[in-house]
């Protein structure tokens, strides 16, 4: 559908007075709130994920475009919980204990949501209780750990165990990523999944997902 395109067009462009008004005139359609999100807001921060993963973009067109579509997900908000439309999934993010770094993670959170994820951003310098603590209240999918420095790595091997002790480990998918962060350090931890930049952190978020359901 044409206003599809133009949302997601505009998305893209990170045109937010665009999107608001482009929104608004879908909904006056007739248009579901829910065909909005997917075909529209998704779909255009979908196609900013792949620019930002082929290097076509970088981080502040990232920011512009994730702004744009908040714009147009704030109108959607009230009547997607009328209809009782249930997001992806809920992910709990946050960098770990020790670490303020949160550019990264802030951008994984907005590909996250881009992409239809109910996201919980727990911020910076979070302890191993708050992890744990929002996993049990929020009921999280995936429990997402950034971490840039290596001495603060330590940390999201410690969140795992805390997992663990508490019972709740083979109930959420734990990806993890962040400069210092590897693949062999994510399998010696013990966490589910790896992500080198934040469009791939959205891919192995959807597969731990789909894995976890089936």
């Amino acid at each position: 559908m044409k206003i599809f395109e133009e949302i997601a067009d505009e998305v893209v462009k990170g045109n937010s007075s665009s999107v608001e008004e482009l929104t608004k005139k879908a909904l006056s359609q007739n248009i579901s709130a829910e065909e909005i999100l997917n075909n529209g807001l998704v779909g255009g921060m979908g196609i900013v994920s792949e620019k930002f993963k082929n290097n076509e973009i970088f981080i502040p067109e990232v920011l512009i475009s994730a702004k744009s579509m908040n714009t147009g997900l704030e109108i959607l908000k009230p009547l997607l919980a009328e209809a009782k439309v249930k997001p992806l999934g809920k992910v709990v993010i946050g960098t770990v204990k020790g670490d303020l770094h949160d550019i990264g993670k802030n951008i994984v959170a907005m590909l996250l949501k881009g992409a239809g994820f109910e996201v919980i951003d727990l911020g910076a310098d979070v302890p191993k209780e708050k992890f744990l603590e929002y996993v049990k209240k929020e009921r999280a999918d995936i429990v997402g750990m950034s971490a840039l420095l290596t001495t603060t790595m330590v940390s999201m091997k410690e969140t795992i165990q805390t997992l663990k002790d508490a019972g709740l480990r083979d109930n959420v998918k734990v990806i993890i990523g962040g400069a210092p962060v590897t693949e062999s350090y994510a399998v010696q931890i013990d966490a589910d999944g790896y992500a080198s930049d934040a469009a791939s952190a959205v891919d192995m978020s959807k597969k731990l997902l789909n894995d976890k359901e089936n």
